[in-house]
């Protein structure tokens, strides 16, 4: 199951136009646990590859990814990471 609730912010700045798309993630732990979070990039509109990116980088070997819980950043390294699921309904921040 492969749905993805998405952001789409623009900002404009004096000289350009950025685009920034935001995914929400459901993140599966070694331990069980699991836990939502959002994930955005910079520059990209098409939401499959922002996720693409996403789980590109926790499938490396010392891959890791910057993501928001909240009001907090979370730093989520691969390793630690047993599943990923884009979340189908909206995750609950």
């Amino acid at each position: 199951m492969l749905t993805i609730l998405v952001h789409l912010a623009i900002a404009y700045s004096s000289r350009r136009l950025t685009v920034m798309t935001e995914i929400v993630l459901r993140i599966r732990l070694i331990t069980g646990d699991s836990l939502d979070v959002a994930y955005e990039e910079a520059g990209t509109a098409d939401v499959d590859e922002v996720a693409e990116h996403a789980v590109a980088a926790l499938a490396a070997d010392s891959g890791m990814i910057r993501t928001r819980h909240g009001n907090r950043v979370v730093v989520l390294y691969g390793r630690g990471v047993a599943a990923v699921e884009l979340a189908p309904r909206g995750a609950v921040l």
